[in-house]
Parts: structure tokens; sequence; C-alpha cells
């Protein structure tokens, strides 16, 4: 019981560290670290090297997979890309699908964008096509930030579903094709048909806008200079295609097991499909394409790749802290707690991974540290208990996205974009997360009876 009792009080801790004292989220990672791993009766001696662990283990693979995935993207943008294919598919698809065409079109760039950069980069483009069409803001926007969403939660290279599936040894393509398959009925769910709902309950806020809300420069972009849009696809798309050519492959050649030692083709098709090799073989052509191709400098495509860096350091930083928090958590004896109490409990373990993420989300509003303490947490219930890591992953990352509150950087950033009130943005962010993480939920129990 003391474990428990303990981690709730480190989880207080660090609330308050980052909400009241306003205290940088990493630095309020690493100080609650401490004081947890004191409280868990950890020795002294050995906490430093519990968090070197868990911030060596967490970013060695994930460096590489966050930085080259954020370069992608910012190139990506620079170039117009982006912008050609949200245009592109907006003209496609026409003024009584719109709906449609933004979710596609968020659902295709949030798979190499970050959320908070795809929301920025979306926001004017989406409020742009809905003045346009005279319909109201968030008639689009919802859908736009339910993809968004969505792609974050469930699809590698995004961090968090990245991290989760590192941390608890899930092949990363299946995460992959699974997570699309989770993902699809979640935007439905959670965009065009909740966005019916929440127009009934909250009609002020469906006014027609006229003017759009503050964030900064918006950068403008002429049709006929940005990429094509195939082009733009591609290399926005390029890392998830090797990775689900390799599982594709595995399941075809070996039945979904993967080769102990490969050779030949085997070692091949396995190196594509690694996401650092993936990403490295992307960012590359994405320096062509995006670059070069386009006329761009190499000190203009150099420019591009620093701000991409710059823009995510804080991240990488967060996700360590959470990697050395949970690291502590399982060094202290926290998950063997988890693993005792469970092993006799009728919960399904997949229900039991969603709700530890849950609570870790509502308590500390990252869904990248929620996500992967929640696997540090599980993860001894994963051999004893026969539980796919695919399955958990997925279950994990649904937990992660529920109640976004005012403790989340995503309900500030909706709030202001959308131009709501605090209730407003409270009835349909937080309500729209929550439709997700429960969605999703549910798809990984039905998949889960298959799998």
């Amino acid at each position: 019981m003391m474990p428990f009792v303990v981690l709730i009080l480190g989880i207080a801790l660090l609330l308050f560290l980052i909400i009241k004292l306003k205290l940088n989220t990493f630095v309020a990672l690493i100080v609650t670290a401490i004081l947890v791993a004191l409280g868990l009766g950890m020795n002294p001696a050995s906490i430093a090297d519990a968090i070197k662990l868990g911030i060596g283990n967490t970013l060695g693979e994930l460096a590489i997979v966050f930085g080259f995935g954020a370069m992608i993207g910012r190139l990506v943008s620079d170039s117009g890309g982006s912008y050609r294919i949200a245009k592109t598919l907006i003209d496609k698809f026409g003024k009584k699908r719109l709906q449609l065409a933004i979710v596609i079109a968020s659902f295709i760039i949030g798979m190499s964008l970050f959320f908070e950069v795809g929301l920025v980069l979306l926001t004017p483009i989406v409020f742009a096509v809905a003045l346009e069409a005279d319909v109201p803001f968030l008639y689009l926007g919802i859908p736009m930030a339910a993809a968004l969403s969505a792609t974050q939660g469930f699809l590698p290279p995004q961090p968090a579903p990245t991290a989760v599936a590192t941390a608890l040894g899930a092949n990363i393509g299946q995460v992959l094709l699974f997570g699309i398959i989770v993902a699809i009925p979640c935007v439905i769910v959670a965009g065009p048909l909740y966005t019916k709902v929440s127009r009934k309950f909250f009609p002020d806020a469906f006014v027609v806008k006229k003017s759009l809300p503050a964030f900064g420069e918006v950068k403008q972009y002429d049709l006929k200079d940005t990429p094509s849009f195939g082009l733009a696809a591609l290399t926005s798309l390029l890392p998830a295609i090797f990775m689900a050519l390799n599982t594709v492959y595995q399941m075809v050649a070996h039945g979904g097991k993967e080769v102990a030692k490969p050779h030949g083709l085997d070692a091949i098709i396995s190196m594509l499909g690694n996401p650092m090799i993936a990403m490295v073989i992307a960012l590359i052509f994405a320096i062509w394409s995006m670059g070069f191709h386009r006329g761009k400098t190499m000190k203009d495509i150099s420019l591009s790749l620093s701000d991409a860096i710059k823009s995510i350091a804080m991240l990488l930083m967060v996700i360590a802290g959470g990697g050395a928090f949970k690291q502590v958590l399982i060094a202290g004896g926290v998950g063997d707690a988890v693993k005792t109490m469970m092993m006799h409990s009728s919960l399904s373990p997949i229900i039991l991974g969603w709700l530890v993420a849950v609570i870790l989300r509502v308590s500390l509003g990252s869904a990248t540290v929620a996500g992967m303490t929640a696997a540090g947490l599980v993860m001894p219930l994963m051999s004893s208990l026969h539980v796919s890591p695919v399955m958990m992953a997925l279950a994990i990352g649904a937990g992660s996205l529920a109640a976004s509150h005012v403790n989340d950087a995503g309900f500030w950033m909706f709030k202001e974009y959308f131009d709501l009130s605090v209730k407003e943005t409270l009835g349909i962010w937080t309500v729209l997360e929550t439709v997700i993480s429960i969605v999703g939920l549910l798809m990984v129990l039905i998949l889960n009876m298959f799998v």
C-alpha cells in the first residue's frame, strides 16, 4: 500500500510544482523523481543511476526519431507543402464535404507534425476555408483537432505512441497499422459526429467568425510556388510508409514474427523499417524534395532544420524527465506493487493500462508523460498476463488523450485559436479528447478479441 501512497503524493507534488509554482516541467519531473525515490526507500546512492538509466533508455532510441521528424515537418511546412496538401484536398472534395477534406488533410499532416505545430499550421487555412464557405470556424475546427489529436495518440512516429511502444517492446510497425484502425473511428466520432452534438450545447461558439484570433505571423503561399500534392504528401508520409512496408513484409514472409538474425532481403527490409533509419532516409529525401528541388540554398535548409530542433528541445527534455520518473517508479517497486495487486484482479489489464494513463493525464496534463509513466507501471503485467504489447500500447495511447484541461498546453491553444471561453473550451475540447479516449479503448478491446 505504501508505494501507492508515495506515488499519489509524488503526482500531487508534481502537479503543485508545475501548476502552482509554474516550475519548468522537466525540472519538476527530475525533482519529483528524486523525492519519490527517497519516499520509496531506494538507496540514495542508486537514485542518480536510476535517473540516468531512465533518461538514457528513453532518449537513446527516440532522439533521432523526434528530431528528424520535426525537421521533416518543418521542411514540408516552410516549402508550402502542407498548404498544398490541405488546399488540394479541399478543392477535390468541394464545399459540401469540407469536413471530410479537413479530416483527411489533418490526418496526413498530423502523421508528420506535432499536434501544436499542426494546429498552428492548419488553423489559418481552415479559418480561410470556413470564411469562404460561410460556415462556423468550429464546424471545420473540431474535425481538424480530432484528426490531429488521434494521430498524436495512436500513430508512430508521433512522440507519445513511439515512446510507449518502445518502452513496452511493441513492434512499432504493428502499432502504426493497428493504430490507424483505431484512429479512424475515433476521428469520425469525435470529429464530424461530435460537432453536431457540441453545436447544440454551445450555439454561441458556432457563430460565423469574420476575424481570426491573434496567434502570431501567418505565412502566405501562392499555390503555384508550392510543391506538388504528391511530392508533399510522399515527403510527409515516407517514414510511415517504410515502417508499414516492413510490417506487411514480416506478416507475409514470416507470419508476423520478427526474424531473430535477419540476412539478405530480411535484413534490408528490417533496416528500412526501423524508425531511426526510416527517419534518416526520409529527412535526406525531404532535404531534396522540399529544399534543393525547390531552389533553396543549403543555408535556407539549415535554418529550417535549426528552427525545428529548437522547437522540440524542451519536448525532448520533458520526455527524458518522464523516462526518469518512470524508471524511479520501477526501481522503487511501484511496478511490482501494481503487479501484486492486479495478479488476482478480474479487471482487464488493457483497461488497467488505459485507466492508469487517464489518471496520469488528468494529473499531469502531458499525454507523453502520462503514456510513458503508465507504460512503466503496467510493464510487469505484460509477461505474467500474456498481454499483447501492441494492444497495451494503443490502450495507453487512448488513455493518455483523455480529459485535457487547464494543465495541458493544448487546452489553452484550442481556447485561444478558436476564441472560446474557458467554459466553452472545457465543454468542447475536453469532451472531444475524452471521446477519442473512450472510443479508442473500445476499439482496442474489440481488436484484442481477434489479434
